[in-house]
């Protein structure tokens, strides 16, 4: 309480700021509406009544040039022309006058359309008369138009018209009046009452004070009020951050508002809560950091198993080449038939080697995107015989037999290098594992929009525990790698990368007598 009373003395509250602002707000805005009032209410009325006394004449214009045959015909106005014309004049308080000229012997007569000659006025035609010699003829009393000085004043004119401004000297009255030409060749004179404005601004002003006084005491009473409401939430608020400026987080500011003094009580209530929160996401923080920790651990422990497969691979073959080197420099049989076998042992080891090596760098280029997959679109029969032919004389030395039946040609989209590698791994694992009857059926199905290519080789399936596993680089169904689907389990790693590359599906299903492998393509079969 001591804060807040220092905080009065200091300067003014917001209660008070408030009020104040709000006062000259109203103050300004009486004073402005007032001067506007004298400026522009006057020449804003006189634009006014001018704009309808020429959309009144364009009115007239256009009834007359449809009257015209009504006109020629009989000099008078149709009944339905007369309700419009009559209509006009007593919704906007005009006196319209439509009449022609003849000139009879150097004597000028009028000939009235409306209202008729029947029903004028003796006045009204003697007032027509006048305005007629003062407009057209230039025969005014005392001089031309224009020179009665303010009593007479052009507002504005056109090619067919022109609007004056008219001060009756006579009644101290003043009116606006509009004479000119139709294109059906009539002469209008129209004429509107114009109150002055001054008087009326005058007094509507002299009433605006006593309002505005009035209004200043009403507002003083509701700004009372309506400070009191903005100030009491503040200050509230102002407490509640004082004792979490204390360490409190347990007081709470009650909304039951929406506006901006709510939206701030939400906020500091938000405030309170982001404080356990944030040490909530410290705890999360922390959590996430041991995942991190343990998927590097993993990692590191997937690094070493690569390590060791791929250790464990070439040391069978770098023990043989080394061994039968070793026997060659020894001289340990002398016969040309040993050596040459020797020889063949240690060639056929360094090409397994060799192998190996170039099916991981083909591995590691497909996964992490070095080799671009390049879409075309080719004979997916012609490539699979290509295969089956390569690998005829291998299947033959295991005494299989690969049955491959399709002639006609099957268009497919893909890249045809990558394809050819994964149908020569499909072969290859069937080869190796193909047992039983021994024999390879590749096969193919279409399937609505793909074709499905199926390596299958009679034997022994594979468990189906492990169906999901033989995709990954280096397993082994058999732990003790005497049973690898796959060879060394690099080609099935290479054909689901492959695969994947491509957005394409491949799989493996256990069948009663063997095991089948197959892949999908896109594919347009040509009649």
């Amino acid at each position: 309480m001591r804060k807040r009373e220092n905080c009065n003395v200091r300067g003014m509250s917001i209660r008070t700021k408030l009020m104040i602002t709000m006062l000259l707000i109203l103050g300004f805005t009486l004073c402005a509406f007032w001067m506007l009032n004298y400026a522009l209410l006057p020449g804003y009325y006189q634009h006014k009544k001018v704009s309808m006394l020429v959309d009144s004449y364009n009115s007239v214009n256009t009834i007359t040039q449809k009257d015209q045959p009504q006109l020629s015909k009989n000099g008078q106005l149709s009944d339905k022309s007369v309700r419009e014309i009559d209509i006009m004049s007593a919704n906007h308080s005009y006196s319209i006058y439509l009449f022609e000229l003849t000139n009879f012997l150097g004597n000028i007569m009028y000939s009235f359309d409306y209202p008729s000659s029947d029903t004028i006025s003796e006045r009204q035609s003697k007032t027509v008369e006048e305005k007629t010699r003062e407009y057209v003829l230039g025969l005014e009393r005392g001089g031309s138009v224009g020179e009665r000085g303010d009593s007479k004043k052009k507002i504005t004119e056109s090619e067919n018209y022109s609007v004056y401004k008219i001060m009756d000297d006579r009644i101290g009255s003043e009116y606006i009046e509009l004479f000119g030409q139709l294109k059906s060749g009539q002469f209008v004179y129209m004429r509107t009452n114009y109150q002055s404005m001054t008087e009326s601004v005058a007094i509507f002003n002299h009433f605006l004070g006593y309002v505005a006084v009035g209004a200043v005491v009403v507002s003083m009473l509701l700004m009372i009020v309506v400070s009191n409401s903005f100030a009491k939430p503040i200050l509230k608020i102002a407490d509640i951050a004082n004792q979490m400026a204390n360490l409190d987080f347990d007081v709470r500011y009650p909304v039951h508002t929406k506006d901006e003094i709510g939206l701030l009580g939400h906020s500091i209530n938000a405030l309170s809560d982001k404080l356990e929160n944030t040490i909530l996401e410290l705890k999360s923080a922390n959590n996430e950091l041991q995942k991190d920790i343990q998927n590097k651990i993993q990692i590191d422990e997937m690094r070493k198993e690569f390590l060791s497969n791929v250790s464990h691979e070439l040391k069978t073959p770098i023990a043989l080449i080394q061994g039968y080197a070793e026997g060659l420099q020894d001289n340990i049989n002398d016969d040309q038939e040993s050596r040459e076998f020797y020889c063949e042992v240690i060639i056929d080891e360094a090409n397994k080697m060799n192998k190996m090596v170039k099916k991981l760098l083909t591995l590691n280029q497909i996964e992490f995107g070095s080799d671009q997959v390049h879409f075309e679109r080719f004979d997916i029969v012609q490539v699979l015989r290509s295969s089956v032919n390569s690998a005829t004389l291998l299947a033959e030395q295991k005494d299989a037999e690969i049955l491959f039946y399709e002639t006609e040609p099957v268009y497919v989209w893909a890249d045809e290098y990558m394809i050819e590698e994964v149908i020569t791994n499909y072969i290859s694992n069937a080869v190796n594992h193909v047992d039983g009857e021994r024999v390879i059926r590749v096969t193919m199905e279409q399937r609505g929009d793909v074709e499905r290519i199926s390596v299958f080789n009679t034997g022994k399936t594979i468990p189906e525990e492990e169906l999901d596993k033989i995709w990954v680089k280096f397993y082994k169904v058999d732990k003790a790698r005497t049973r690898a689907y796959g060879g060394n389990g690099i080609g099935l790693s290479i054909v689901k990368a492959i695969m994947d590359s491509m957005n394409q599906k491949c799989g493996v299903i256990n069948h009663d007598n063997g095991v089948e492998f197959w892949f999908e393509l896109d594919c347009k079969t040509i009649d």
